[in-house]
């Protein structure tokens, strides 16, 4: 991490403890502290703690006064982000049919192919990641900040889960089908559709989620 520019080098530590925290890198009750992270990211102090105080405030650490204790994304909380989930990611689709301009509808069907694409070389890791920017672009297609700021943290924080959704080839078939019939109806200006079809695939998707948890 010492390539890392000085003005963005928080944000950049922070996204690396937040990832690998969510991934498992860091286990659940394993204890973090300033020295440790220092030696293994090779940055100073102040960036350090900066993250640690974010990770705090998301909860996914907590301060036991001798270092910060990991406490991770249990199964309790997977249950309670995806029916957060199901309750809004719908209006995410709802405006994004709504508040559709020609530029993002160009990026919304890039993303898509590229979907098909890594699909057809049965290429996981692009996929996760084409999953993200899917999911990312139609919050900010919405053009609802209060929506886009409650769901994409809640997106990242199920990272883990949605790499073994994505390990079961069923479901990325299904998750990539959902994908291309959400997009139609937002390109058409499908609000109500777009939403019904939004919730349905979290529905799906938390039920694999948590039956891969199981």
């Amino acid at each position: 991490m010492r390539n890392y520019k000085s003005t963005s080098l928080a944000d950049q530590v922070f996204d690396k403890l937040e990832n690998d925290i969510i991934q498992g890198v860091y286990a659940r009750g394993e204890l973090l502290t300033e020295l440790k992270l220092v030696e293994q990211l090779g940055v100073s102090r102040t960036p350090i703690r900066e993250a640690l105080r974010r990770l705090e405030q998301e909860r996914l650490i907590e301060d036991t006064g001798k270092g910060s204790r990991v406490l991770g994304i249990t199964e309790e909380d997977l249950q309670d982000i995806m029916n957060i989930r199901e309750r809004i990611e719908g209006l995410a689709a709802y405006y994004a049919a709504k508040n559709a301009t020609p530029e993002t509808l160009k990026e919304l069907t890039h993303i898509v192919d590229l979907q098909e694409f890594y699909f057809s070389k049965q290429d996981k890791e692009h996929l996760r990641q084409v999953d993200d920017q899917f999911h990312d672009m139609i919050c900010v297609m919405s053009k609802r900040s209060v929506i886009a700021d409650t769901l994409i943290p809640l997106m990242r924080k199920t990272r883990r889960y949605r790499r073994v959704a994505i390990d079961n080839w069923e479901r990325t078939t299904d998750t990539m089908n959902e994908h291309r019939k959400m997009y139609e109806a937002i390109a058409s200006g499908n609000a109500e559709l777009a939403e019904e079809l939004a919730t349905a695939h979290i529905v799906s998707a938390k039920r694999h989620m948590i039956e891969g948890e199981g």
